[in-house]
Protein backbone atom coordinates (compact mmCIF):
# COMPACT_ATOMS: atom_id res chain seq x y z
CA UNK A 1 0.00 0.00 0.00
CA UNK A 2 1.60 3.46 -1.14
CA UNK A 3 1.38 6.40 1.53
CA UNK A 4 1.07 9.87 1.30
CA UNK A 5 0.80 12.73 3.86
CA UNK A 6 0.91 15.90 5.26
CA UNK A 7 0.76 17.52 8.55
CA UNK A 8 0.08 20.82 10.34
CA UNK A 9 -0.08 21.31 13.48
CA UNK A 10 -1.12 24.65 15.29
CA UNK A 11 0.75 26.76 18.23
CA UNK A 12 -0.63 27.39 21.19
CA UNK A 13 -3.10 26.64 23.54
CA UNK A 14 -6.59 27.34 21.36
CA UNK A 15 -9.69 25.61 23.83
CA UNK A 16 -11.50 25.22 20.34
CA UNK A 17 -12.80 21.61 19.05
CA UNK A 18 -14.95 20.85 16.08
CA UNK A 19 -18.69 20.66 17.08
CA UNK A 20 -19.88 19.03 13.38
CA UNK A 21 -18.00 15.32 14.24
CA UNK A 22 -20.36 12.35 13.38
CA UNK A 23 -19.67 10.52 16.69
CA UNK A 24 -17.37 8.14 15.17
CA UNK A 25 -14.57 9.88 15.99
CA UNK A 26 -11.49 7.20 17.56
CA UNK A 27 -9.76 7.65 20.67
CA UNK A 28 -6.07 6.91 21.11
CA UNK A 29 -3.95 7.51 24.41
CA UNK A 30 -0.52 7.60 25.31
CA UNK A 31 2.11 8.50 27.23
CA UNK A 32 5.27 10.58 27.54
CA UNK A 33 6.85 7.82 25.71
CA UNK A 34 4.12 7.64 22.56
CA UNK A 35 3.39 4.17 24.50
CA UNK A 36 -0.70 3.25 24.13
CA UNK A 37 -2.22 3.31 26.98
CA UNK A 38 -5.45 2.26 25.70
CA UNK A 39 -7.30 2.72 22.11
CA UNK A 40 -11.21 2.03 22.54
CA UNK A 41 -13.51 -0.02 20.12
CA UNK A 42 -13.99 3.04 17.58
CA UNK A 43 -10.11 3.43 17.05
CA UNK A 44 -9.33 0.34 16.54
CA UNK A 45 -11.88 -0.06 13.88
CA UNK A 46 -11.28 2.70 12.29
CA UNK A 47 -8.24 0.45 11.11
CA UNK A 48 -9.14 -2.67 11.38
CA UNK A 49 -7.21 -3.52 14.25
CA UNK A 50 -7.96 -5.11 17.59
CA UNK A 51 -7.60 -3.16 20.78
CA UNK A 52 -5.51 -5.49 21.84
CA UNK A 53 -2.68 -5.71 19.19
CA UNK A 54 -2.01 -1.83 20.54
CA UNK A 55 -2.37 -1.43 23.88
CA UNK A 56 1.21 -1.59 25.86
CA UNK A 57 2.87 -1.11 22.93
CA UNK A 58 4.46 2.11 21.17
CA UNK A 59 3.64 3.63 18.14
CA UNK A 60 6.74 2.11 16.42
CA UNK A 61 5.37 -1.11 17.24
CA UNK A 62 1.95 -1.51 16.32
CA UNK A 63 0.35 -2.05 12.73
CA UNK A 64 -1.17 1.14 12.48
CA UNK A 65 0.07 2.44 8.57
CA UNK A 66 3.73 4.15 9.24
CA UNK A 67 2.49 7.79 8.26
CA UNK A 68 -0.62 7.91 10.77
CA UNK A 69 1.95 6.50 13.60
CA UNK A 70 4.35 9.44 12.32
CA UNK A 71 1.72 11.95 12.92
CA UNK A 72 0.26 11.14 15.50
CA UNK A 73 3.88 10.95 17.38
CA UNK A 74 4.52 14.59 16.05
CA UNK A 75 1.02 15.78 17.74
CA UNK A 76 1.63 13.88 21.05
CA UNK A 77 4.71 15.31 21.38
CA UNK A 78 3.87 19.05 20.58
CA UNK A 79 0.66 18.85 22.21
CA UNK A 80 3.00 17.28 25.69
CA UNK A 81 5.77 20.02 25.01
CA UNK A 82 3.49 22.92 24.75
CA UNK A 83 1.09 21.97 27.15
CA UNK A 84 -2.03 23.07 24.84
CA UNK A 85 -4.11 21.55 21.95
CA UNK A 86 -2.66 20.87 18.69
CA UNK A 87 -4.53 19.45 15.52
CA UNK A 88 -3.00 17.69 12.46
CA UNK A 89 -4.02 16.05 9.29
CA UNK A 90 -2.83 12.69 7.59
CA UNK A 91 -3.76 11.00 4.52
CA UNK A 92 -3.17 7.59 3.86
CA UNK A 93 -3.19 5.38 0.62
CA UNK A 94 -3.33 6.47 -2.83
CA UNK A 95 -5.23 7.40 -5.55
CA UNK A 96 -9.59 6.10 -4.63
CA UNK A 97 -8.43 4.39 -1.46
CA UNK A 98 -6.97 7.21 0.49
CA UNK A 99 -8.11 7.96 3.54
CA UNK A 100 -7.83 11.67 5.28
CA UNK A 101 -7.92 12.19 8.83
CA UNK A 102 -8.27 15.22 11.29
CA UNK A 103 -6.40 14.91 15.01
CA UNK A 104 -7.19 16.63 17.77
CA UNK A 105 -3.96 15.96 20.95
CA UNK A 106 -4.88 17.04 24.36
CA UNK A 107 -2.36 16.86 26.74
CA UNK A 108 -2.67 15.94 30.41
CA UNK A 109 -0.36 15.91 33.14
CA UNK A 110 1.54 12.23 31.56
CA UNK A 111 -0.20 11.58 28.84
CA UNK A 112 -1.48 12.73 25.96
CA UNK A 113 -5.65 12.10 24.47
CA UNK A 114 -5.78 12.04 20.40
CA UNK A 115 -8.78 12.21 18.41
CA UNK A 116 -9.11 10.94 15.44
CA UNK A 117 -11.88 11.75 13.05
CA UNK A 118 -12.02 10.11 9.73
CA UNK A 119 -12.93 12.61 6.40
CA UNK A 120 -16.80 13.28 6.13
CA UNK A 121 -16.92 11.37 2.91
CA UNK A 122 -15.94 8.20 5.02
CA UNK A 123 -18.69 9.46 7.40
CA UNK A 124 -22.01 7.43 6.11
CA UNK A 125 -22.18 4.01 6.55
CA UNK A 126 -19.64 3.90 9.54
CA UNK A 127 -22.23 6.46 11.44
CA UNK A 128 -25.25 3.89 10.65
CA UNK A 129 -22.78 1.32 12.09
CA UNK A 130 -22.43 3.21 14.99
CA UNK A 131 -25.68 4.32 15.93
CA UNK A 132 -27.16 0.61 15.48
CA UNK A 133 -24.36 -0.46 17.87
CA UNK A 134 -25.58 2.16 20.20
CA UNK A 135 -29.29 1.35 19.95
CA UNK A 136 -28.14 -2.44 20.65
CA UNK A 137 -26.25 -1.83 23.86
CA UNK A 138 -29.02 0.42 25.20
CA UNK A 139 -31.55 -2.84 24.36
CA UNK A 140 -29.38 -4.91 26.36
CA UNK A 141 -29.11 -3.30 29.07
CA UNK A 142 -32.85 -2.41 29.32
CA UNK A 143 -33.41 -6.27 28.68
CA UNK A 144 -31.23 -7.07 31.56
CA UNK A 145 -32.93 -4.60 33.61
CA UNK A 146 -36.33 -5.47 33.00
CA UNK A 147 -35.49 -8.93 33.87
CA UNK A 148 -33.88 -8.00 37.48
CA UNK A 149 -37.09 -6.08 38.15
CA UNK A 150 -39.10 -9.22 37.12
CA UNK A 151 -36.55 -11.58 39.18
CA UNK A 152 -36.78 -9.07 42.46
CA UNK A 153 -40.58 -8.78 42.34
CA UNK A 154 -41.48 -12.79 41.60
CA UNK A 155 -39.36 -13.81 44.77
CA UNK A 156 -42.08 -11.93 47.21
CA UNK A 157 -45.42 -13.30 46.30
CA UNK A 158 -43.20 -17.01 45.49
CA UNK A 159 -41.58 -16.43 49.45
CA UNK A 160 -45.27 -15.54 50.50
CA UNK A 161 -46.62 -18.53 48.86
CA UNK A 162 -43.77 -20.71 50.29
CA UNK A 163 -44.27 -19.47 53.59
CA UNK A 164 -48.23 -19.94 53.67
CA UNK A 165 -47.63 -23.32 52.46
CA UNK A 166 -45.97 -24.52 55.36
CA UNK A 167 -49.00 -22.92 57.54
CA UNK A 168 -51.26 -25.12 55.77
CA UNK A 169 -48.93 -28.21 56.54
CA UNK A 170 -49.50 -27.49 59.76
CA UNK A 171 -53.33 -26.81 59.68
CA UNK A 172 -54.05 -29.78 56.90
CA UNK A 173 -55.18 -32.84 57.99
CA UNK A 174 -51.87 -35.56 57.56
CA UNK A 175 -54.42 -38.48 56.54
CA UNK A 176 -56.18 -36.16 54.12
CA UNK A 177 -54.62 -37.23 50.82
CA UNK A 178 -56.29 -34.62 48.79
CA UNK A 179 -54.99 -32.02 51.07
CA UNK A 180 -51.88 -33.92 50.79
CA UNK A 181 -51.72 -33.58 47.35
CA UNK A 182 -52.72 -29.98 47.29
CA UNK A 183 -49.89 -28.69 49.47
CA UNK A 184 -47.31 -31.30 47.11
CA UNK A 185 -48.32 -29.14 44.30
CA UNK A 186 -47.95 -26.19 46.03
CA UNK A 187 -44.26 -26.56 47.06
CA UNK A 188 -43.56 -28.46 43.77
CA UNK A 189 -45.08 -25.27 41.98
CA UNK A 190 -42.77 -22.23 44.11
CA UNK A 191 -39.53 -24.47 43.64
CA UNK A 192 -40.17 -24.88 39.60
CA UNK A 193 -40.76 -21.27 39.30
CA UNK A 194 -37.99 -20.08 41.51
CA UNK A 195 -35.44 -22.37 39.48
CA UNK A 196 -36.79 -20.95 36.59
CA UNK A 197 -36.13 -17.50 37.62
CA UNK A 198 -32.29 -18.57 38.55
CA UNK A 199 -31.74 -20.69 35.04
CA UNK A 200 -33.29 -18.46 32.65
CA UNK A 201 -33.85 -14.38 34.26
CA UNK A 202 -30.60 -14.35 36.67
CA UNK A 203 -28.45 -16.14 34.19
CA UNK A 204 -29.50 -14.19 31.31
CA UNK A 205 -29.22 -10.64 32.68
CA UNK A 206 -25.44 -12.04 34.02
CA UNK A 207 -24.16 -9.96 30.90
CA UNK A 208 -24.45 -6.89 32.29
CA UNK A 209 -24.93 -7.70 36.09
CA UNK A 210 -21.17 -7.06 37.00
CA UNK A 211 -19.91 -4.63 34.66
CA UNK A 212 -16.77 -4.07 33.98
CA UNK A 213 -14.97 -1.08 32.84
CA UNK A 214 -11.51 -0.20 31.00
CA UNK A 215 -10.32 3.03 32.85
CA UNK A 216 -7.71 5.27 30.71
CA UNK A 217 -7.46 9.38 30.55
CA UNK A 218 -10.86 10.30 28.95
CA UNK A 219 -11.09 13.91 27.61
CA UNK A 220 -14.68 15.17 27.91
CA UNK A 221 -14.87 17.94 25.85
CA UNK A 222 -14.30 16.08 22.63
CA UNK A 223 -17.10 13.07 24.51
CA UNK A 224 -19.43 15.62 25.02
CA UNK A 225 -19.42 16.63 21.49
CA UNK A 226 -19.18 12.93 20.07
CA UNK A 227 -22.33 12.35 21.88
CA UNK A 228 -24.21 15.36 21.39
CA UNK A 229 -23.43 14.86 17.22
CA UNK A 230 -24.60 11.38 17.78
CA UNK A 231 -27.97 12.53 19.30
CA UNK A 232 -28.43 14.84 16.46
CA UNK A 233 -27.93 12.31 13.52
CA UNK A 234 -29.61 9.69 15.16
CA UNK A 235 -32.85 11.59 15.80
CA UNK A 236 -32.96 15.20 16.91
CA UNK A 237 -31.94 16.48 13.90
CA UNK A 238 -35.06 14.29 12.15
CA UNK A 239 -37.18 15.84 15.00
CA UNK A 240 -36.45 19.27 14.61
CA UNK A 241 -34.81 19.10 18.28
CA UNK A 242 -31.95 21.37 19.00
CA UNK A 243 -29.04 20.30 21.27
CA UNK A 244 -27.46 23.18 23.83
CA UNK A 245 -24.26 22.10 25.28
CA UNK A 246 -22.97 24.75 27.91
CA UNK A 247 -20.12 23.94 29.41
CA UNK A 248 -16.73 25.61 30.88
CA UNK A 249 -14.68 22.31 30.21
CA UNK A 250 -12.39 22.20 27.42
CA UNK A 251 -8.98 20.19 28.16
CA UNK A 252 -10.39 18.71 31.43
CA UNK A 253 -9.80 14.57 31.69
CA UNK A 254 -11.00 12.01 34.15
CA UNK A 255 -10.53 8.62 33.84
CA UNK A 256 -12.66 5.94 32.83
CA UNK A 257 -14.23 3.90 29.95
CA UNK A 258 -14.60 6.27 27.01
CA UNK A 259 -16.90 3.70 25.17
CA UNK A 260 -19.07 3.51 28.03
CA UNK A 261 -19.27 6.92 28.94
CA UNK A 262 -19.98 7.76 25.15
CA UNK A 263 -22.93 5.27 25.13
CA UNK A 264 -24.36 7.01 28.59
CA UNK A 265 -24.43 10.62 27.30
CA UNK A 266 -25.58 9.22 23.72
CA UNK A 267 -28.67 7.60 25.14
CA UNK A 268 -29.82 10.52 27.95
CA UNK A 269 -29.27 13.06 24.75
CA UNK A 270 -31.03 11.19 22.61
CA UNK A 271 -33.52 9.86 24.78
CA UNK A 272 -34.21 13.54 25.87
CA UNK A 273 -34.77 14.86 22.18
CA UNK A 274 -37.17 11.57 21.14
CA UNK A 275 -38.89 12.70 24.54
CA UNK A 276 -39.12 16.87 23.19
CA UNK A 277 -41.64 18.15 21.30
CA UNK A 278 -40.89 18.80 17.45
CA UNK A 279 -38.96 22.31 17.29
CA UNK A 280 -37.69 22.02 21.12
CA UNK A 281 -34.25 22.64 22.85
CA UNK A 282 -32.47 20.19 24.67
CA UNK A 283 -29.91 21.64 27.17
CA UNK A 284 -26.96 19.71 28.57
CA UNK A 285 -24.89 21.77 31.55
CA UNK A 286 -21.73 19.83 32.19
CA UNK A 287 -18.87 20.94 34.84
CA UNK A 288 -16.74 19.23 37.28
CA UNK A 289 -17.87 20.26 40.71
CA UNK A 290 -15.23 19.14 43.72
CA UNK A 291 -14.01 15.58 42.42
CA UNK A 292 -16.93 14.93 40.59
CA UNK A 293 -17.67 15.19 36.45
CA UNK A 294 -21.56 15.91 36.29
CA UNK A 295 -23.77 16.42 33.55
CA UNK A 296 -27.40 17.17 33.60
CA UNK A 297 -29.86 16.76 30.51
CA UNK A 298 -32.87 18.85 30.72
CA UNK A 299 -36.17 18.73 28.60
CA UNK A 300 -39.80 19.09 28.75
CA UNK A 301 -41.73 15.57 28.10
CA UNK A 302 -43.91 15.20 25.67
CA UNK A 303 -46.38 12.20 25.90
CA UNK A 304 -47.72 12.86 22.48
CA UNK A 305 -43.66 12.78 21.23
CA UNK A 306 -42.68 9.76 22.83
CA UNK A 307 -45.81 7.87 21.60
CA UNK A 308 -45.54 9.46 17.84
CA UNK A 309 -44.82 6.19 15.80
CA UNK A 310 -44.57 8.35 12.70
CA UNK A 311 -41.33 10.53 14.28
CA UNK A 312 -37.85 8.63 14.49
CA UNK A 313 -36.98 7.07 17.93
CA UNK A 314 -33.90 5.46 19.20
CA UNK A 315 -35.66 3.50 21.70
CA UNK A 316 -38.81 0.60 21.42
CA UNK A 317 -42.71 1.91 21.92
CA UNK A 318 -42.70 -0.51 24.82
CA UNK A 319 -39.88 1.14 26.42
CA UNK A 320 -41.09 5.16 25.30
CA UNK A 321 -44.38 3.97 27.02
CA UNK A 322 -43.29 2.81 30.43
CA UNK A 323 -41.31 5.68 30.36
CA UNK A 324 -44.17 7.75 31.16
CA UNK A 325 -45.69 5.64 33.46
CA UNK A 326 -45.49 6.26 37.63
CA UNK A 327 -42.15 5.56 39.19
CA UNK A 328 -42.52 2.90 41.83
CA UNK A 329 -40.05 3.38 44.63
CA UNK A 330 -37.96 5.74 42.47
CA UNK A 331 -37.03 3.43 39.93
CA UNK A 332 -35.33 4.78 36.49
CA UNK A 333 -37.50 4.27 33.09
CA UNK A 334 -36.61 1.00 31.72
CA UNK A 335 -35.00 2.74 28.37
CA UNK A 336 -32.29 4.68 30.88
CA UNK A 337 -30.42 1.32 32.37
CA UNK A 338 -27.16 1.81 30.57
CA UNK A 339 -27.05 5.14 32.43
CA UNK A 340 -27.34 3.91 35.56
CA UNK A 341 -25.35 0.84 35.18
CA UNK A 342 -22.18 2.76 33.55
CA UNK A 343 -22.50 5.50 35.74
CA UNK A 344 -22.60 2.66 39.27
CA UNK A 345 -19.90 0.90 37.44
CA UNK A 346 -17.84 4.22 37.52
CA UNK A 347 -18.55 4.78 41.05
CA UNK A 348 -20.77 7.68 40.21
CA UNK A 349 -24.72 7.63 39.69
CA UNK A 350 -27.74 8.51 37.86
CA UNK A 351 -30.44 10.43 38.87
CA UNK A 352 -33.68 11.20 36.59
CA UNK A 353 -36.66 13.44 37.42
CA UNK A 354 -40.02 12.23 37.00
CA UNK A 355 -41.07 12.11 33.29
CA UNK A 356 -44.71 12.99 32.50
CA UNK A 357 -46.23 14.92 29.86
CA UNK A 358 -45.33 18.54 29.86
CA UNK A 359 -43.04 18.06 32.95
CA UNK A 360 -39.34 19.67 33.08
CA UNK A 361 -37.42 16.76 33.24
CA UNK A 362 -33.53 16.41 34.20
CA UNK A 363 -31.23 13.45 33.31
CA UNK A 364 -28.37 13.47 35.98
CA UNK A 365 -24.94 11.46 35.85
CA UNK A 366 -22.20 11.86 38.29
CA UNK A 367 -18.70 10.01 37.74
CA UNK A 368 -15.60 10.02 39.78
CA UNK A 369 -12.89 12.46 38.35
CA UNK A 370 -10.00 10.35 39.63
CA UNK A 371 -10.33 6.37 39.36
CA UNK A 372 -12.10 4.67 41.56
Amino acid sequence: MTTSFSSTVEPGGARTFDTAVAGNDGVLVLDAAQRCLSADAVFAHLFDLDSASLNGRTLAETPLPGPLAAVLGEAADAALAGNGTRRAQVSIGADAGTRSFAIIALPGQDWVTLIVSPSASERGEEHVDRVAHLRAEAALFMRDHVLSIVSHDLRGPLNAIHSWGYVLERKVDANDPAAQRALAGIRSGVEQQVKLIEQSVDTTRAETKALQVSLAPVALRPLLEQSAALARASVANARGVTIELDTPLAEEQVEGDAERLLQTLWLMLAFAAEASPDSAAVRVASNIEGSMWRTDVRFTASAQALNDTASPHVLEAFARRQALEPREGGRIAWGLALCKRVSEAHGGGFEQSDIADNAEVTLSVRIPVAGM
